[in-house]
């Protein structure tokens, strides 16, 4: 058997080697957490202080638990399969087949994941006639499983008012209907164990005594049911164990504690510390991932939150390279600037699949995927889909299709009910037998049927054609605005609980758009209008183009695009973090949540630690949104890191120094039409202010602007619509 304890530091062997008892260990990004919880499985069986099967590893990801279950193979000569190591869910269904009786389940009950719920949940309204656009599905799905993560049924849920008390029957109805089915949803299979070993004491006591040391990964992200479930096996919640009660050794993090939004509650850490009367906190600092200033910044930045555990990261790696500042004057200048360095990297011998472009916001990426896909870079979208392929984007662009040419069949038979109209499967099915007998496309044929069927068509019908007048003279940004409000997209994912994801990147197609008609040179004279194909079908095609296989395939080198939440636990040589911008990066929802800022902050502090050598912080002065520009403030986090650490970058080749006379005064560069250092000028938001700097030429000009109590404003003259005074 190799030496367990080899190569731990001074922490990791306190943790490793703890003496059986309850124990929260803070571990820093890249501190080895992994390799602390394993090695504390090993020891404990290599020590003969337990048994294999005395033994409950709770993970996050099936991922995390097979990585485990491997490591552990390694390191001893034992048969890891039947050890009870596995995600919240997984176990649950375990002990549920083990105990399905009890349970009140039969043995080969179902479990429906995320789609099937919705689906039994909109058969469940329709069957009692409930209008589900004034009751969306899937917002009723929220309310059922927040409730249940809650530990919370039916006949315990408070209803303050009229709204509140329908959904809470509904629940009811549910329930009974998952019952009388035999399925489980995912926050049931945790529930249901709960509540059969809170009211089975003989059984609680069973896994109580079997499971004396229970560990836990990623601890921070445990929702209130989770930690009672936890409490509960371990002799804490209000099953007295018959004997001492096991072991309970959490690992996490509270400054990476991101998921608020799925119902992980960061309290549970202070909870486990006050109920389990923890002596201590053994703290991991030392990281193994990223060099001094990168993780500098990551503690300089996070102590600005409040009520920490506190731990302060550091390395014997070195300080390494300062982290890299860029202000690009646009949102397209920012992702020309990030896949040339890129580029560069590559050139200079960088794995492309060691480099990440992490965002804020799922709807960034389509510039950044465009700029990677002009310039021919292999990329892959990680835990997403490319921007084209989104569900929200296919349908605008159907809608986009059928005005274009109202015979695209497929189009058709994908919004014909989205959002949905009452027409159901079976008059799709006429409809479709109808087009075939008079050989003629869906959208001709929907004239020939009579019936509610054929009145929901024709009001189809109807509204594409009121869109194709409505929009003749329309640009083509404008078109698709008009689209997504008509169709009624926009109001169906208003009422959506996910749907702000899903309304920025409608936003971000319109924004598309207007990019599109710049970059081709068609937003100009009549090129705009969109009569018979023109821009119109130019877009569609360019999106067509765009939404193709483009992504790198399996085995090639690829750049890494996602979002920060999908980077937790990844690590990269090369991560560029874009979009710093107020509104975006703190979002702009973080004002309106309790406590929300410093959830915005703890995923910034995610995102810096996720670069092992070089880090680019990168931010934009305007912004396309809703197809409108939009300038932009530097994100507040960018001030919260100490100047000495970071060096701002720029690029020669599309940047001048600002040009200066002999009389001392600089001038305007090439591109700023009229306008000169010194000159009062009127802009439609800002007021009257002077030019006190040029820089740039051609499209990059832009000029810096004293506007008095509005401050100093950088401003592309592209875009700024300067009036000279």
């Amino acid at each position: 058997m190799p030496d367990l304890l080899a190569n731990l530091n001074a922490p990791q062997l306190a943790a490793v080697t703890l003496p059986p008892q309850h124990a929260l260990i803070l571990a820093g990004a890249g501190s080895g957490k992994t390799r602390v919880l394993t090695t504390r499985i090993a020891w404990l069986i290599s020590t003969g202080q337990v048994g294999p099967q005395g033994i409950l590893a709770v993970t996050f990801t099936n991922k995390a638990a097979k990585e485990m279950q491997s490591r552990l193979a390694a390191m001893l000569p034992i048969n890891t399969r039947g050890m009870w190591i596995g995600t919240f869910h997984g176990l649950c269904n375990r002990f549920l087949r083990a105990h399905c009786r009890e349970a009140g389940l039969p043995a080969q009950f179902q479990i429906l994941d995320a789609a099937d719920q919705l689906a039994a949940i909109k058969r469940l309204l329709k069957n009692l006639n409930v209008d589900d656009q004034k009751f969306p599905p899937r917002e009723l799905m929220h309310f059922i499983n927040a409730h249940k993560e809650q530990g919370i049924r039916a006949a315990q849920a408070e209803a303050y008012d009229q709204f509140t008390s329908r959904r809470v029957e509904w629940y009811a109805e549910y329930e009974a209907q998952c019952q009388r089915e035999g399925v489980v949803d995912f926050a049931e299979l945790l529930l249901r164990s709960y509540e059969l070993l809170q009211r089975n004491e003989p059984l609680c006591h069973h896994y109580q005594a079997r499971f004396r040391h229970i560990l836990v990964d990623e601890f921070q992200d445990t929702n209130r049911l989770q930690y009672a479930w936890l409490k509960l096996l371990a002799g804490r919640g209000g099953v007295p164990p018959e004997g001492g009660g096991a072991c309970l050794f959490a690992v996490g993090d509270d400054d990476q504690s991101i998921y608020a939004f799925r119902g992980a509650e960061i309290g549970n850490m202070r909870d486990l510390q006050r109920e389990f009367e923890l002596a201590n906190v053994i703290r991991l600092e030392q990281n193994y991932r990223s060099h001094g200033n990168i993780l500098d910044a990551a503690n300089s930045l996070i102590k600005q939150n409040r009520g920490r555990l506190g731990k302060n990261l550091w390395t014997e790696a070195g300080a390494g390279e300062p982290i890299r500042v860029f202000e690009a004057f646009s949102d397209v200048d920012e992702a020309r600037f990030i896949v040339e360095e890129i580029g560069e990297l590559v050139r200079a011998g960088a794995p492309r699949d060691q480099m990440a472009v992490l965002y804020r916001s799922n709807a960034q990426s389509r510039v950044l995927e465009h700029q990677l896909f002009t310039l021919a870079v292999p990329y892959r979208v990680h835990g997403g889909l490319r921007f084209f392929d989104r569900q929200e984007v296919k349908h605008a662009l159907a809608y986009l299709r059928l005005i274009a040419n109202p015979d695209d069949d497929t189009a058709f038979a994908r919004v014909v009910n989205f959002p949905t109209r009452g027409i159901g499967t079976r008059s799709i099915e006429a409809l479709q037998e109808a087009a075939r007998c008079a050989n003629s496309s869906l959208y001709n044929a929907a004239a020939s049927l009579a019936g509610k069927a054929g009145t929901s068509l024709a009001r189809f019908v109807r509204l594409i054609e009121d869109l194709r007048s409505e929009t003749r003279d329309l640009l083509l940004p404008e078109v698709i605005d008009r689209i997504i409000d008509r169709s009624g997209l926009r109001q169906h994912y208003l009422t959506d609980k996910e749907g702000q994801d899903r309304l920025e990147n409608l936003d971000e197609l319109i924004n598309a758009a207007t990019g599109f008609l710049r970059e081709e040179g068609a937003a100009s004279g009549d090129g705009d209008a969109v009569p018979d194909g023109g821009p119109l079908a130019a877009f569609l095609a360019h999106a067509s183009l765009e939404a193709g296989e483009h992504q790198a395939g399996e085995g090639l080198e690829a750049v890494q695009l996602m979002t920060v939440h999908a980077a937790k636990g990844l690590e990269f040589d090369v991560v560029f973090i874009s979009g710093l911008e107020q509104g975006l990066f703190p979002h702009e929802n973080a004002t309106l949540e309790r406590d929300g800022l410093e959830e915005e902050r703890r995923l910034m502090y995610v995102a810096v630690t996720r670069a092992r050598h070089r880090l680019y912080l990168s931010h934009a002065q305007t912004r396309l949104l809703h197809g409108q520009t939009r300038y932009c403030l530097p994100s507040a986090f960018l001030d919260e890191l100490p100047p000495e650490l970071l060096r701002k970058v720029g690029r020669a080749a599309t940047v001048a120094r600002p040009a200066v006379a002999v009389s001392g005064q600089a001038t305007a560069p090439a591109g700023a039409g009229a306008l000169r250092v010194g000159q009062n000028v009127r802009h439609a938001r800002f007021g009257v202010g002077v030019i006190v700097s040029a820089e740039g030429s051609g499209p990059e000009a832009r000029v810096q602007v004293n506007f008095g109590a509005g401050g100093m404003k950088w401003l592309a003259l592209e875009y700024a619509r300067l009036v000279p005074l």
